[in-house]
């Protein structure tokens, strides 16, 4: 028997979902009452496949693009996203980190023109629009 995946969130309204039922299939027991999910489980599904992927790759966030296709734009904005619903407070970007997502972003940008997905013009747009319109 295919065992089904609980609910984190109700699939009308959003909200947190609570498990009032529990059995094992082994003794036969079942637990009744109003149960908590844990946060991990109240996370999105793809929340949590990210939060797997994650974990898999050691938080290697170079590793975290590959598996799931994304930039590295994205995969900061997602982990940002799974801190925020865990509860914790959203950390602001420091300049550091803004320069590291910039330099990423140019990176891609070049890697891009590099394999003929976009031709030099196009590179030299979005270079220009990820500098804020500046020409260096």
């Amino acid at each position: 028997m295919t065992e089904k995946q609980v609910l984190g969130q109700c699939p009308i309204c959003g909200n947190s979902l609570s498990v009032t039922s529990l059995h094992c299939h082994e003794c036969d027991t079942s637990v009744h009452g109003s149960f908590r999910l844990c946060k991990i489980c109240q996370l999105s599904k793809r929340q949590q496949q990210f939060v797997e992927v994650f974990v898999a790759s050691r938080g290697n966030i170079k590793e975290v693009e590959r598996v799931l296709g994304i930039s590295y734009p994205t995969v900061r904005s997602r982990l940002d996203e799974i801190i925020e619903a865990l509860g914790h407070p959203p950390q602001r970007s420091s300049d550091s980190e803004t320069e590291e997502v910039t330099t990423e972003a140019r990176r891609q940008i070049l890697e891009a023109l590099d394999r003929g997905e976009i031709d030099a013009t196009d590179a030299i747009r979005q270079l220009r629009s990820e500098n804020g319109g500046s020409r260096r």
